[in-house]
C-alpha cells in the first residue's frame, strides 16, 4: 500500500466533494438502530479522518488507524488547527488492519471508503475481520462498506477522467480499469497530472489500486462468530440489488 505515500499529498483535494458530514450521519443512524448505547468507535482506515472528525462531533469517542503515516500525519494537523474542541474525543495512530492491536474494546469498529475492497486475497481479508472481531467488546458491532459483486458484474466499470483545481495546483486524474473475473478484483490504474500554477510545471503520477469485489456469502465465511445484522445499498436503507456498486453491512459480535 506505499501507492498513498503520494496519494495522501492531494487526497483531500481529489475528494473535497465527497459528504462526509452526510455519512458520518448515516452511519449513526446505523448505530442507533441496532446499538443505540453505543459510545466508542475504531475506524479501521481512517484515511485524514474527516468521517471521524464527523463522528466525534456527534458525540462518539474515536480511534482512527490507517496504514498510511502521511495520511495521519494530515489527520493529526486538521486536529490541531482545526478541531481543537474534539481532541479529547479523537485519536489517530499508524496501523494496518491486518495486524493492527491496542488492547482497547470498543461498541463499534468501522471501515469506510471501501477499506475492506483494499484486502485483495482471502489471507488479507480474513485477517481484517479478526482484527475488527478482536476490538469488539461482546455484542459490539462491525460496520463497512465495499464494492459489492453483482453491483459491478452487472455494470462493469469504465474509463473515468477528473479534473479539479484549488488555488496552487490544477489535477487531472485518468482512471483506467482492467476486470479480473477469476480474482473478483479490478485493477484500477492512475494517471494522475499535477500542474503548479505558479510554475506552470507538470509532475505525472502512476498508480494502481487492486480491488476486491465482494459478496455477501463469502463475507459470512470470513466473519466467524458474528452474526450479520444488516445488508444494504450504501446510504440508503434498501438491500443491495444489480445494480448496487458499494454496499455495506453490519455485523453482531457474538
Amino acid at each position: 500500500m506505499s501507492i498513498f505515500k503520494k496519494y495522501s499529498s492531494y487526497y483531500d483535494l481529489l475528494y473535497g466533494s465527497k459528504d462526509y458530514q452526510g455519512e458520518a450521519e448515516y452511519i449513526h443512524q446505523l448505530i442507533q438502530s441496532v446499538a443505540p448505547n453505543a459510545k466508542t468507535i475504531l475506524d479501521l482506515g481512517c484515511g485524514t479522518g474527516k468521517h471521524d472528525f464527523c463522528l466525534a462531533e456527534l458525540g462518539y469517542q474515536v480511534d482512527g488507524v490507517d496504514f498510511s503515516t502521511s495520511m495521519i500525519e494530515i489527520a493529526e494537523q486538521n486536529l490541531q488547527a482545526q478541531f481543537q474542541k474534539q481532541k479529547e474525543n479523537l485519536s489517530f495512530s499508524v496501523g494496518d488492519v491486518r495486524s493492527f492491536q491496542n488492547d482497547k474494546k470498543y461498541d463499534v469498529v468501522v471501515s469506510l471508503f471501501h477499506v475492506m475492497s483494499y484486502q485483495t486475497s482471502n489471507a488479507d481479508l480474513q485477517a481484517a475481520f479478526e482484527t475488527a472481531k478482536s476490538h469488539l467488546k461482546d455484542g459490539g458491532i462491525f460496520i463497512f462498506d465495499f464494492w459489492y459483486g453483482p453491483g459491478v458484474l452487472t455494470d462493469p466499470p469504465v474509463v473515468r477522467v477528473k479534473r479539479l483545481e484549488d488555488p496552487q495546483i490544477h489535477i487531472t486524474r485518468i482512471a483506467e480499469p482492467v476486470l479480473h473475473p477469476n480474482d473478483n478484483c479490478v485493477d484500477v490504474n492512475y494517471n494522475i497530472f499535477i500542474k503548479d500554477k505558479g510554475t506552470g510545471a507538470v509532475e505525472e503520477l502512476k498508480e494502481t489500486h487492486k480491488m476486491r469485489y465482494l459478496f455477501l456469502a463469502e463475507l459470512h465465511l470470513f466473519a466467524q462468530e458474528m452474526e450479520c445484522l444488516k445488508q444494504l445499498h450504501w446510504l440508503t436503507l434498501e438491500k443491495p440489488g444489480i445494480d448496487t456498486w458499494n454496499a455495506c453491512t453490519i455485523y453482531k459480535k457474538c
